[in-house]
């Protein structure tokens, strides 16, 4: 379980840089808050992991 929610953290900071990247290209604001939206919820996730990993040993 915990590998799964790791890989979901990272796949939504990609996604998130993915788009944070594109909203800037063509100038789209929203697109690009929006990705750094997302890369924050995966940095969420990512540290919520890492606390239950040093707890859990």
């Amino acid at each position: 379980m915990a590998g799964e929610q790791k890989s979901k953290a990272k796949t939504e900071q990609v996604k998130g840089k993915v788009k944070e990247v594109a909203g800037r290209a063509v100038g789209n604001e929203r697109l690009e808050a929006e990705g750094r939206a997302e890369q924050a919820k995966g940095d969420a996730r990512q540290t919520k992991e890492k606390a239950k990993d040093v707890f859990k040993h």
